[in-house]
């Protein structure tokens, strides 16, 4: 129960970041794409360092939700993560939500219960043995790089897809060290912590999922990021969780209830990405606006 709590933390503080960030993100001019220099604008402004703040908050209650549960169960929790954000901000802003931001909502809550119960994600230790962590760095380096390549060969949303993807993978290689370095405190305590290079490899994959999703932001609309961040980080975490950590997930028949979980999740995140609320603009009707 405390993994599960804190993983909803999680995603409430890393939703509510990524609409502000997508909000400093697409004031950027398009020749900053892929630039320090598309960091050094952002840090011009405030809603993105108020993102920023969200996103420590979000790390904390990671590192925890990671420590006391399975990596295949914590991170596709994190999927709520919009939907969440945007019924908060609806309430908040005194705004009424319109249909299909309640069908995004029960779209992605009834794909996450239907594919959690259908998995059953669970098992496994706590870190990782051997020297399984060189095969796992070399594929997610190439698998990176194709996905960047890509990116810069094209334009607009299919670049921002494409990068939001590569955040996303970036995110899960962030997870699975965390949760590998976390597990190095409870072993050896605080010494232990500070001389595993699972630690400092956490902030190296966490700065660059960063890099990568403010300019997966900046190339297009949330619509095009959200689906592939939000799925791409909850499979490739449970991709490292069942051959890192040995974690266990239901096969056989059950792989067609989890694919229509993929699905309605999917659905969802769209329909959720284009509400004026994740734009930020309370004031236009969801059918006149879409997501810039």
């Amino acid at each position: 129960m405390i993994s599960v709590l804190f993983a909803v933390l999680t995603a409430l503080s890393n939703g509510a970041a990524s609409v502000l960030q997508r909000r400093a993100a697409s004031t950027a001019p398009d020749s900053e794409a892929m630039r320090l220099s598309l960091i050094g604008h952002l840090l011009r402004q405030k809603v993105w360092l108020a993102g920023i703040g969200l996103v420590i908050v979000a790390a904390v209650c990671q590192a925890v939700a990671l420590a006391t549960g399975p990596i295949a169960v914590v991170q596709p929790i994190f999927v709520i993560e919009l939907p969440a954000t945007l019924l908060m901000a609806g309430f908040v802003m005194r705004v009424r939500l319109p249909r299909p931001v309640w069908s995004g909502v029960a779209a992605v809550t009834s794909g996450l219960a239907l594919g959690m119960a259908s998995a059953a994600p669970g098992g496994g230790s706590a870190t990782v043995h051997g020297a399984a962590w060189v095969p796992a760095l070399i594929l997610t380096g190439l698998f990176e790089a194709a996905l960047i390549a890509a990116a810069l060969a094209t334009r607009g949303n299919p670049r921002a897809a494409l990068l939001g993807l590569a955040a996303a993978c970036a995110y899960a290689l962030t997870a699975a060290l965390m949760k590998d370095a976390m597990a190095r405190l409870d072993e050896g305590g605080a010494a232990a912590l500070f001389t595993a290079w699972q630690l400092y490899g956490t902030a190296v994959a966490g700065v660059g999922a960063l890099f990568l999703l403010q300019n997966a932001l900046q190339a297009g609309t949330l619509v095009a990021v959200q689906p592939c961040l939000t799925l791409g980080d909850a499979l490739i975490s449970i991709l490292y969780g069942v051959t890192l950590f040995g974690e266990d997930l239901r096969t056989g028949w059950w792989v067609l209830p989890e694919l229509l979980a993929l699905g309605l999740i999917a659905v969802g995140c769209v329909a959720l990405a284009r509400s004026p609320l994740a734009s930020g603009n309370t004031t236009a009707p969801a059918r006149a606006r879409r997501v810039d």
